[in-house]
């Protein structure tokens, strides 16, 4: 099975773990890794062999990685650390 076969059916049973616990915000991580254990278990694969392949976990392509960063500069009458952050995504 292909990295993006493995990784949509992981995205569809985290969503019915979602559903099934009522919904309970803040949880995605968890059911993201107990359906990744599920589906991994459900085609004999250890997560030894997931990471060689592939870092589903890192690479999730649901959640954009974002990085953030500051500018260096700090206006005239400005105190340090009030310096605008920008999130680069």
């Amino acid at each position: 099975m292909d990295k993006k076969a493995l990784e949509e059916e992981i995205r569809k049973v985290a969503y019915e773990l979602y559903v099934k616990s009522g919904y309970v915000p803040g949880r995605d991580l968890e059911n993201w890794l107990e359906a990744e254990r599920i589906v991994l278990a459900k085609y004999g694969l250890t997560p030894e062999e997931m990471t060689q392949e592939s870092s589903l976990s890192s690479n999730f392509e649901g959640k954009p990685k974002s990085k953030t960063r500051c500018r260096k500069k700090v206006k005239e009458g400005a105190t340090k650390g009030k310096g605008k952050c920008k999130k680069k995504g």
